[in-house]
């Protein structure tokens, strides 16, 4: 029968011996409602303390166990939480429980959980206010996924790329500010820290810092939610630093998880009172009114207490750098000496430390493919060798180019946080050539998207210790090899040249000195840290360099850029060991010992005199870049070094002479 062109549908039962179509459908889900169906698609993580045991009963009982055992471990975690989030004069640390506030919402009941007390420093004075009745939600050390999550759901800017990054805005910060960070002064730094005139530590007092710090903590306390990292600082088991960072963004929380060592769920169960602890609210500022505040931002360090402040900045390197300082101060205290460097390794294990500011070309000398890089920013220098102390990289990524930089290029994925990229808003590729939200694009990325990393990233003792500088009046040889003292002095004047087009204005070269390569985080005199280094190089034979990457053959404009494939022969060169082999000459001034031959390297370059047409050109630079380093030098002459003060005149004598 047919009723308007349709066949009329039989729904008979149908006989045995008839054909029916097969069905494959799967059973059907064991939901009721979308709530339910949602609930069943993630299963709880497997608990990482493993269940021992013989027969039923034993199991039993030990699950009983090791669920008791989580609990209380939970309940400690809270309790160390809240201990961090505690105001100096409440009673007790906010009310804290795990979880995202939108998950507990929908499970339409509230936490119970009681208050943890915290031990407050200061007298404590009965309060009670909107934010000790309120609970305050922690996502503790939340995965990658987890974290793009958050980031996409609720921070305005946060997008996933093409190549599977995830890009964020730093807010109206792209890049740290020196001018706003300060470090306590009591009276035990005022004693051990580098203070004065070339220092990078302004000073602030107790009672200034725990402003900032109440400020901070009652920001974070008012929040929804905070989240909470656990990690570590340094490869070096011996002398790992157990760090938490308390902040109000997903971004910054994948950025730590990046940068800082990820620790096992075994090590995270026993993880305990941090030895540092930074709160970052740098959505929020600080208050101008406030004793030494000269801007609304304010980046704080206590080395008593162990804390570091973040107030009226976003930008996430800030936390990176804070805790380099803190290494710097820390490390030198257990004999151990902290690096601003790169560092790679060969395969009969031989290890070489590059120092250099930024365009010296550290990043792209230390990575080389031929060798194992143990990191490319920070190390420690100890008794067991050198180790890295981070657990990520933090790439610049303006112009990046995926056939100059493959390593870096290919590190940008999922897990990946880029800062400040311009994309397509279709595609979500991003032009890292686009520098219209800021110059100082970033990568931070874990140390293991690079192929050739050395897990766990820890070397023997360095064979040799490479200082690079581009310099741009072109008087530098290309390579010298340096006395102890040379090295030294060197190492403490951390020379490199602008060149047009690196900052706005410069148009002709200037000179650049940055103490130890890394002025802006070291906190102890730079001596300090130059007597550790040759301590440490004497002791293990290591042998120093000064490599030139800048100009041959006169000044910039006039002269040209060494290439940078004689570079990497000379690197090779030292690497196998054959240029501690050569004949060597002396130079004038610097008194530097320059190689006369190096495989793959014209000859006549080597010598920079050499190189010139116009010899009263050359001599004239040479004595001007003499006198700028003696100037830059004036600074370091009245301390003392050591008890009869030797030291500090072998290293002044392995200055420039005329």
């Amino acid at each position: 029968m047919m009723s308007g062109n349709l066949a009329k549908i039989d729904t008979r039962t149908k006989r045995d011996d008839e054909e029916i179509c097969h069905d494959d459908s799967a059973t059907p889900v064991k939901a009721q409602t979308i709530d339910e169906l949602h609930s069943l698609q993630m299963k709880k993580s497997a608990p990482s303390t493993p269940i021992k045991g013989g027969g039923a009963g034993s199991a039993r009982s030990s699950f009983d166990s090791a669920v008791s055992d989580q609990d209380h471990r939970n309940k400690q975690q809270l309790q160390s939480i809240s201990a961090s989030l505690a105001s100096l004069t409440r009673e007790t640390g906010p009310k804290v429980v795990k979880g995202d506030p939108a998950s507990t919402r929908k499970a339409a009941e509230t936490p119970k959980l009681s208050s943890h007390h915290a031990t407050a420093t200061a007298t404590p004075t009965p309060n009670i206010s909107d934010s000790s009745l309120k609970f305050t939600h922690i996502l503790y050390n939340l995965s990658p996924a987890e974290l793009y999550e958050q980031a996409i759901k609720y921070e305005k800017g946060s997008f996933i790329t093409s190549s599977g990054a995830l890009a964020t805005l730093s807010g109206a910060k792209t890049g740290r500010s020196p001018r706003d960070k300060r470090v306590v002064k009591d009276e035990s730094t005022a004693k051990e820290l580098w203070w004065g005139k070339g220092s990078p530590n302004i000073e602030m007092d107790e009672q200034t810092f725990l402003v900032n710090r109440e400020r901070a903590v009652d920001y974070l306390c008012s929040l929804d939610k905070v989240f909470v990292n656990d990690q570590y600082l340094n490869w070096d088991p011996n002398h790992r630093i157990k760090v938490r960072i308390v902040s109000a963004r997903a971004y910054h929380s994948l950025f730590m998880h990046n940068m800082c060592i990820r620790p096992t769920p075994e090590e995270l169960e026993d993880f305990g009172t941090p030895d540092f602890t930074i709160y970052n609210s740098g959505q929020f500022p600080c208050n101008r009114y406030t004793h030494y505040m000269t801007s609304s931002t304010s980046i704080d360090i206590n080395l008593a207490r162990r804390e570091m402040v973040i107030l009226g900045t976003q930008y996430a390197g800030e936390m990176k750098k804070g805790l380099f300082s803190l290494m710097h101060y820390l490390m030198p205290k257990r004999q151990i000496l902290s690096l601003h460097s790169g560092c790679n390794m060969g395969k009969d294990g031989d290890v070489a430390l590059f120092f250099g500011l930024s365009g010296t070309g550290k990043t792209t000398l230390s990575t080389d493919h031929n060798r194992y890089l143990i990191g490319d920013d920070e190390h420690c220098w100890s008794e067991n060798g050198v180790s890295n102390i981070e657990g990520g990289c933090y790439a610049k990524c303006i112009d990046l180019v995926r056939e100059k930089e493959p390593d870096i290029w290919n590190a940008i994925k999922f897990g990946t946080v880029v800062e400040n990229v311009v994309f397509d808003e279709h595609t979500r590729e991003v032009d890292y050539s686009d520098r219209s939200v800021s110059e100082n694009t970033r990568a931070a990325y874990p140390i293991e998207y690079i192929p050739n990393a050395k897990i766990p990233c820890v070397g023997p003792h360095p064979k040799n210790v490479i200082l690079l500088a581009c310099d741009a009046f072109g008087v530098l040889p290309p390579v010298s090899k340096l006395s102890l003292a040379q090295t030294m002095y060197h190492f403490i004047s951390g020379y490199t040249a602008l060149v047009a087009g690196t900052e706005d204005g410069i148009k002709e070269p200037q000179a650049t000195f940055s103490a130890c390569f890394g002025a802006a985080f070291i906190m102890l005199h730079p001596t300090k840290y130059a007597a550790m280094l040759a301590e440490k190089m004497k002791k293990h034979g290591a042998t120093g360099w000064l490599v030139n990457t800048g100009w041959s053959g006169g000044r910039y404009g006039s002269g040209n850029r060494i290439k940078l494939a004689y570079t990497r022969k000379i690197i090779d060169a030292i690497h196998s060991g054959s240029l501690l082999n050569a004949d060597y000459s002396k130079t004038e001034v610097f008194g530097l010992e320059i190689p006369t031959v190096v495989e793959g390297v014209p000859s006549e370059i080597l010598d920079p005199v050499n190189t010139w047409s116009d010899k009263k050109a050359y001599n004239d630079n040479l004595l001007n870049l003499g006198g700028l380093f003696k100037r830059n030098f004036e600074v370091f002459l009245n301390h003392k070094i050591g008890t009869d003060n030797k030291l500090a005149e072998e290293i002044l004598a392995a200055g420039p002479r005329f």
